[in-house]
């Protein structure tokens, strides 16, 4: 009987553990970009962990406009939701990380997912761009957030920005 008792101890103290160890953390990037390389400054999440019931979470995403180009410019254009490699999330800047339970990732699947499917040219330069994207989700969880207009095509330096906002989230400004 003891040995039994030790065993389901011992059982209840592993699943325990495990579930201790269920979290997805959320971090916030920033890519500098370059006009010239192709590669225009951008913002977007990923999220990394594991849920409750054991299932891993390795998942990015980020808005943009389906396409560059002029029109672009010129106002609201067809949208993406995209997710980038490992190799390109692996080179930006990582500005703060942010841990979430599992109400909280799937609210934020359900939003990517509206962003995703919104009807129409959904993206705009200055009012729906990916700093809008992010800051939603920055919102959802629990970060003070707002939109400077000098700061809607500077990605890296509006997360500067919610990082100075938020000294609860112990990150420091990127250079």
């Amino acid at each position: 009987m003891r040995i039994l008792t030790q065993f389901v101890l011992a059982l209840t103290a592993l699943f325990w553990a495990a579930a201790a160890q269920a979290e997805v953390r959320v971090t916030f990037h920033s890519f500098d970009g370059s006009v010239l390389f192709g590669r225009y400054p951008h913002t977007f999440i990923s999220m990394e962990g594991t849920l409750d019931d054991g299932t891993p979470v390795k998942e990015n995403y980020g808005f943009s406009a389906k396409s560059a180009g002029p029109a672009v410019l010129a106002g609201p254009v067809k949208h993406i939701v995209m997710t980038e490699k490992d190799k390109y999330v692996r080179s930006t800047n990582r500005h703060f990380t942010v841990t979430v339970d599992d109400a909280k990732y799937h609210d934020i699947r359900r939003e990517v997912f509206r962003w995703r499917h919104a009807p129409g040219k959904y993206y705009d330069l200055d009012t729906r761009n990916c700093i809008h994207f992010v800051g939603t989700i920055a919102q959802m969880v629990g970060v003070k957030v707002d939109y400077p207009e000098k700061m809607l095509r500077r990605p890296k330096a509006w997360l500067n920005h919610i990082t100075a906002m938020n000294p609860q989230l112990g990150a420091t400004q990127i250079d």
